[in-house]
């Protein structure tokens, strides 16, 4: 597995973590980063996912939800839901590129989801993806 995919999983879970028990201390998913990862660069990555999600939270959830019609994020999968705010975060606030954060949150949702979340995340995350482009050409953005 490639260090940044690691680390993404490693973040991943610990969101997860963070979904399942909102009064947690945040304190243990940074220690649960420690022990799964080693090299500083995987820790530095995973953490600054973690805390990029964690803070954009409320935009990240508000944009899935309306992009996810009929679904509520309630009703999603704990895995699902937070493999499409991880992957909405590295489309919207990061410098990975767009693809990229859909392929890698593809392959988190095929090994932690169920037989459907990988094409589940596919569409959502192509959406943010998409509104997110059109957003930037009206602004005179580019890559």
């Amino acid at each position: 597995m490639l260090r940044r995919s690691q680390s993404r999983e490693v973040a991943f879970q610990v969101l997860y973590q963070d979904d399942l028990n909102p009064r947690g201390n945040p304190a243990e998913g940074d220690r649960f980063i420690g022990r799964r990862l080693r090299a500083d660069d995987m820790i530095a990555f995973a953490r600054e996912l973690v805390a990029g999600v964690r803070k954009n939270r409320p935009e990240i959830d508000a944009r899935l939800e309306e992009i996810a019609a009929h679904w509520s994020l309630k009703r999603m999968a704990a895995t699902d839901r937070n493999v499409l705010r991880l992957g909405a975060y590295e489309i919207l606030f990061s410098d990975t590129p767009g693809r990229v954060a859909i392929d890698e949150a593809i392959e988190l949702a095929k090994r932690f989801g169920s037989a459907q979340s990988s094409q589940f995340v596919n569409g959502v995350l192509d959406q943010v993806l998409q509104q997110k482009e059109t957003t930037d050409k009206g602004l005179g953005i580019r890559d």
